[in-house]
């Protein structure tokens, strides 16, 4: 039986060994993760943290240098080809045969992974990445967004209980996005897959996933629910287009003022230490109306470039 959590990492650590041209470099730092089944999990972390590294342990491609990894109750060393059929990763590159077809390109992957004809849907597949019109042309003829969603159909065709997204929509159309969304909800809802996103988009992330993990410099600093994230940012902004001239309204103590271009005041404020109601109290005395108030929550970017510039 599979076991709660979907991914499962213990200690895991990579070392690149030294060549010529540079010197060794460890890449992951003892990393445990769990990630539960059934999630869509996002996996973040700026250029060079361990994002790349850890995604292609999980695909086999890349070998680790110690600890353990387990896909769907699988120890990848113990279990290799069980492991590696439990999980499927659409990669950044657009590693795709030129001569294939989308069609033959499905079926060769299912083959990959010893399918039986009977067994593979590879017309289902493509009409779930839009590409059943184009599934005799060949791959070269296909434009980028096109060759994108044929390795979401490649990373689908075996069954995986496990779908890595790698940067899925880095440098594509709003339609695309928008098409890859709908299928990654519809993936996980109607058949419980589980989703690992990696993005630099933040607010695909905070869209998105029901849990966050923030990985820096090998080793990962924040793990939580997404809006636990967030709320662990204090800071919140009042913003008040006033009524007339408001040259002489000040911040309250701890209260930090910001008077954009268009007129408006931008109250900056701990949610601890000061209420709404002390800046509105500031404007009264001062004598301002306001003609519109609203607030501003942080959002996961400001969650991210906390905890890494921290970090």
């Amino acid at each position: 039986m599979p076991r709660e959590n979907a991914i499962e990492l213990r200690n895991l650590r990579k070392t690149y060994a030294a060549t010529a041209r540079s010197p060794a470099k460890e890449a992951l730092k003892g990393v445990d993760l769990d990630i539960p089944r059934g999630s869509i999990f996002g996996l973040l972390g700026p250029n060079g943290a361990g994002k790349s590294t850890m995604i292609n342990i999980l695909a086999g491609l890349v070998t680790k240098t110690s600890g353990q990894v387990t896909i769907w109750g699988f120890d990848q060393d113990k279990n290799p080809r069980q492991s590696r059929a439990s999980i499927g990763v659409m990669p950044q590159e657009l590693n795709i045969d030129p001569f294939f077809t989308p069609r033959a390109a499905l079926d060769v992957q299912a083959g990959l992974y010893g399918m039986p004809k009977s067994q593979r849907d590879v017309e289902g597949v493509l009409r779930l990445i839009g590409l059943e019109d184009k599934a005799e042309a060949y791959a070269r003829t296909l434009s980028g967004g096109m060759r994108r969603r044929l390795l979401l159909g490649k990373a689908l065709i075996h069954n995986p209980h496990v779908l890595v997204l790698d940067e899925p929509t880095a440098g594509v159309d709003i339609e695309l996005r928008q098409m890859l969304w709908a299928n990654v909800r519809r993936l996980n809802e109607e058949r419980g897959m589980t989703i690992i996103l990696t993005t630099h988009y933040l607010e695909e992330a905070e869209e998105m996933c029901d849990e966050i993990a923030i990985i820096n410099q090998g080793v990962v600093i924040a793990r939580d629910r997404t809006e636990n994230l967030l709320a662990q940012m204090d800071q919140k902004s009042l913003v008040i287009l006033p009524e007339g001239p408001s040259d002489a309204v000040t911040a309250p103590q701890g209260v930090t003022l910001e008077r954009r271009s268009d007129g408006a005041l931008v109250f900056s404020y701990s949610r601890a230490k000061t209420s709404p109601a002390a800046i509105l109290d500031s404007l009264r005395v001062a004598g301002v109306g306001i003609r519109d108030v609203k607030t501003q929550e942080p959002d996961l970017q400001d969650v991210f470039v906390s905890l890494t510039q921290s970090a």
